[in-house]
C-alpha cells in the first residue's frame, strides 16, 4: 500500500495529557502524525486529525522534523517551573513507522531526552524497529524510569491480518519484546485491544515481561466503545464469526483467564490501572 509521506515543522511536540491518558501521564509526545500500520479497530481514525482529512487512514504519515528540537526546549521551560514529566509515547501513532528506519526522528528524541530526561517515559509500539534503539534505552534507564510496552493483541496470525494486515508480525514482535525483557528494561505485552487467541497465549509471554496489560475496544477507545462500533467492529467481528469476543465484559474474563498464569500483581486493566505506578 503506497503512503503518503510529508516533512513537517511541528510547533510543539510535547501534549499535555488529558482523557484516556490522565491515569498519571503528564504529556503525550508524537514523533508522527498519522500511521502506515492502518489497524481497522484504531481509535484515531475517529479523530479529528483524521476525520479532516481526505487521504485515508493508514496510507499517510507526516514527519515531525523538528521533533527533538521541540523536546530539548519545552523540557527546559518545565523544568525551569519544577514541573514533572511524565510521557506516553505515543498515543495517536507508533513511534516507529517503517519510515523510522530512515528518518530516525524516533531515535533523535532519544538522544535528546538522554541530555534533558523525563521523570518517566513509556514508549508504545507495535515494531520490532524498537529493538534498533536498545543501546540509548539502556543509558536513559540510568537517568529515569522506563517502560517499554509491545502492542500483542493475539498470538493468532490470522486474526491479525483480519485486524491489522500491515502491522509487523506477531513472532517478530515476542522476539523483540523477550529482547528487551533480557536486555533488563522494564517490559509490557499490551494486549490491546484484545483479539481472540489461543489457549497458548499466557504460555508465550511467560518469562519474556514484567507486566500485562488489557484493553479492549468497549473500555479503551476513548468513549467507552462508541468510536469502535462507528469503525464497524461489531460487524467485522460478527462476519469473521467472533461475536463471542466483542462481549462489553470480555476484559473480566481475559483476566482472569490470566490470572491462572500470572502472579495478580502482574496483570493490568484499562484505563485506572494504565499508569506504571513505582
Amino acid at each position: 500500500m503506497p503512503i503518503e509521506l510529508k516533512d513537517i515543522t511541528s510547533k510543539k511536540i510535547l501534549s499535555e495529557a488529558t482523557g484516556y491518558l490522565d491515569t498519571g501521564y503528564t504529556h503525550s509526545l508524537n514523533p508522527y502524525s498519522g500511521c502506515a500500520f492502518s489497524c481497522r479497530y484504531c481509535y484515531v481514525r475517529e479523530m479529528p486529525i483524521q476525520k479532516f482529512k481526505e487521504t485515508p487512514w493508514g496510507e499517510w504519515v507526516e514527519i515531525k522534523t523538528n521533533a527533538a528540537e521541540n523536546y530539548r526546549n519545552e523540557v527546559i521551560k518545565l523544568r525551569q517551573k519544577n514541573k514533572p514529566i511524565k510521557i506516553f509515547m505515543s498515543s495517536a501513532t507508533d513511534p516507529y513507522q517503517p519510515i523510522e528506519r530512515k528518518t530516525a526522528i524516533t531515535r533523535r528524541i532519544l538522544e535528546a531526552m538522554l541530555e534533558t530526561p523525563p521523570d518517566l517515559l513509556q514508549i508504545q509500539t507495535r515494531s520490532p524497529l524498537i529493538t534498533r534503539d536498545l543501546d540509548l534505552i539502556l543509558k536513559l534507564k540510568e537517568t529515569c524510569d522506563v517502560l517499554v510496552s509491545m502492542t500483542i493483541e493475539t498470538d493468532r496470525e490470522d486474526i491479525k491480518q483480519i485486524f491489522s494486515p500491515y502491522a509487523p508480525g506477531i513472532k517478530l514482535r515476542l522476539r523483540a519484546i523477550r529482547e528487551i525483557y533480557e536486555s533488563g528494561i522494564a517490559a509490557q505485552a499490551s494486549i490491546s485491544p484484545v483479539l481472540p487467541f489461543t489457549p497458548e497465549f499466557p504460555k508465550l509471554l511467560n518469562g519474556i515481561v514484567d507486566r500485562i496489560w488489557i484493553d479492549t475496544l468497549n473500555i479503551g477507545d476513548g468513549s467507552m466503545g462508541k468510536r469502535s462500533k462507528r469503525l464497524g467492529m461489531p460487524e467485522l467481528f460478527a462476519a469473521h464469526g467472533l461475536t463471542d469476543w466483542y462481549r462489553g465484559d470480555i476484559h473480566v474474563r481475559v483476566e482472569k483467564y490470566f490470572k491462572k498464569s500470572f502472579p495478580h500483581a502482574m496483570i493490568h486493566v484499562s484505563k485506572n490501572e494504565a499508569f506504571p505506578k513505582p
